[in-house]
C-alpha cells in the first residue's frame, strides 16, 4: 500500500479520536509542531526513514521532539506507529491530519506571494478573493516575500493559481516577441 493511502487512514483514525476524546485543538498543535521539525531538520526526517535505526530509538526521539507537553491521544498513537513499524510515514500522517483538519473545520488554505509585506486592509482583501474562489468562510492565509516576482502577486489555492506578478508578464511578452508573425504556420 502507498505512504499516501496510509498516511490518510492513519490521519482520519486520529482526527476522529482526537475529535471523539476533545484534544482536537492539541492533537493538531502536535502535528505542527512536527511538521514544523521536519522542515527545519533533514536529519530529522532521514532518522525517522532510515531502516538502521530500531523502532525503539525512533520513538524515543519523537516522544523528545514532541515533548511531554504532547496530548495523551499523540502520545498513543506514535506508540501505534512504532509498535506497527510505521515511523518513517509519520511526517506524512501529520500533512494529512492538517489537511483533513482544515476540511473538517471548514478552512481554506492559500498562499500568496508578494514583493512586500501587506497591510491589514490588504489582508483582508485577499482573504475575501479567497473566500470567493473556494466559498469557504475560514481562510488561513500564508504569506511569503519574494523579490524576484518585481510587483503584483502570486495566490495559490489548492492546486489554482492566479499569477499577477510582472515577471510573469515580462515573460509572456518576452514569449510573444520571440513568435515571428509574418512567417506562415504549417
Amino acid at each position: 500500500m502507498s505512504d499516501y493511502k496510509v498516511a490518510t487512514r492513519y490521519a482520519k483514525s486520529l482526527l476522529e479520536l482526537s475529535i471523539e476524546k476533545g484534544v482536537l485543538e492539541r492533537v493538531h498543535s502536535d502535528m505542527e509542531r512536527l511538521l514544523e521539525v521536519c522542515r527545519v531538520s533533514t536529519e530529522f526526517s532521514a532518522v525517522l526513514k532510515s531502516p538502521v535505526v530500531s523502532s525503539d530509538k525512533k520513538l524515543n526521539i519523537l516522544k523528545g521532539v514532541l515533548g511531554s507537553s504532547a496530548s495523551e491521544v499523540t502520545q498513543t498513537f506514535i506508540q501505534l506507529l512504532s509498535k506497527k513499524g510505521r515511523e518513517s510515514v509519520f511526517p506524512t500522517i501529520a500533512k494529512e491530519f492538517l489537511s483533513q483538519y482544515n476540511l473538517y473545520l471548514g478552512i481554506q488554505v492559500a498562499e500568496l506571494v508578494t514583493t512586500f509585506p501587506i497591510d491589514d486592509p490588504l489582508r483582508m482583501r485577499f482573504k475575501e478573493i479567497v473566500t470567493e474562489i473556494s466559498g469557504k468562510e475560514k481562510v488561513d492565509l500564508t504569506e511569503k516575500i519574494n523579490e524576484n516576482l518585481i510587483g503584483g502577486f502570486l495566490l495559490k489555492i489548492d492546486d489554482r493559481q492566479l499569477d499577477e506578478s510582472l515577471s510573469s508578464k515580462l515573460r509572456k511578452l518576452r514569449l510573444e516577441f520571440t513568435e515571428n508573425l509574418y512567417e506562415k504556420k504549417f
